[in-house]
């Protein structure tokens, strides 16, 4: 009853926000080379609760699979124009960006099967690394309905894709589940960072780490976030995203969690990130290191009686 009692409070508080935005568009890779720490989980879902408070934001999918593409219900078939003929045939990205049902203010620029040949097309084509940023940077430049954040959704690799996307950007938003071997892949792809911000971007910055798939019931999970938070405590977001049956599920109906289930828990936390995210735009990062509530560290409970 109080973890109920608590997400029906943090449910109130989402209700009441009120938040305005910059003017100035924000530009997120995420990424993180490990597969499986729900990179395209946060990406859709944290593109679709912006944009259910006002935000208008573009999906990128970058990833061959095109998962993006199906949970914000774009159609993504080999004849549709995709990512893939921005990058290689240098269409317009407004050519091939679509509008999700789910919102007017939540766009994507879908990926097709073609996209898993674009690694072996680029090398040969000049400024390969920049494809993405020219076009980017064109339709931020041309198109007259402004964007307030733009989410470009990887593959788990660091191929000449996921560079597009690191030279594409300003900054960088890095899931990490709370498990072991996903300590061991952020400091790779850091080093990959710091290579890229010599080479090709020097505005690209690490600006936010979210902390995914949480049980707050297991001592791994609690050290794994301890741990985090202490190297890097004004990257770490406060809110933890748990596991949650109600966003595994969501994909599979071609939605969002923040479609599918609003309430549920999985919804809420997704929520909340987006709104701290959307504040530390203006505040700057918090270098405060609060613990995860107890709602949050219990998902699975939680998710079983909302």
């Amino acid at each position: 009853m109080r973890e109920l009692a608590d997400l029906t409070a943090r449910r109130k508080v989402l209700d009441g926000v009120d938040l305005t935005f910059s003017g100035k568009t924000r530009v997120f890779t995420v990424s993180n080379q490990k597969g499986g720490v729900g990179k395209t989980t946060t990406t859709v879902n944290v593109a679709a609760a912006l944009a259910s408070v006002g935000a208008r934001v573009l999906v990128i999918d970058l990833d061959p699979q095109g998962n993006a593409s199906t949970a914000l219900g774009v159609p993504h078939t080999a004849d549709i124009p995709s990512v893939y003929d921005v990058l290689i045939d240098e269409f317009p990205l407004a050519d091939i960006i679509q509008v999700s049902p789910e919102s007017p203010n939540l766009l994507c620029a879908p990926s097709t099967i073609h996209l898993a040949g674009a690694e072996i097309e680029l090398v040969s084509q000049v400024a390969r690394e920049h494809r993405l940023k020219t076009a980017l940077d064109d339709y931020l430049a041309t198109h007259p309905e402004h964007l307030d954040f733009v989410l470009i959704d990887c593959p788990p690799s660091l191929g000449l894709l996921t560079i597009n996307a690191f030279t594409a950007a300003n900054e960088l938003m890095i899931p990490i589940q709370c498990e072991y071997y996903a300590l061991e892949g952020l400091s790779q792809l850091l080093g990959t960072v710091r290579m890229i911000q010599k080479h090709l971007n020097p505005t690209l910055h690490l600006s936010t780490i979210l902390l995914t798939m949480y049980d707050g019931r297991t001592r791994l999970a609690q050290q794994v976030a301890e741990e985090v938070r202490q190297h890097f405590p004004a990257e770490v977001l406060k809110t933890v995203i748990p596991r949650s049956v109600r966003v595994s599920e969501a994909p599979s109906f071609g939605q969002t969690v923040i479609a599918y289930d609003g309430q549920s828990a999985g919804a809420v936390a997704y929520r909340e990130a987006a709104v701290e995210l959307a504040r530390r735009a203006a505040a700057g990062p918090d270098t405060s290191e609060p613990e995860p509530t107890q709602a949050q560290a219990s998902a699975t409970e939680s998710e079983g009686v909302s």
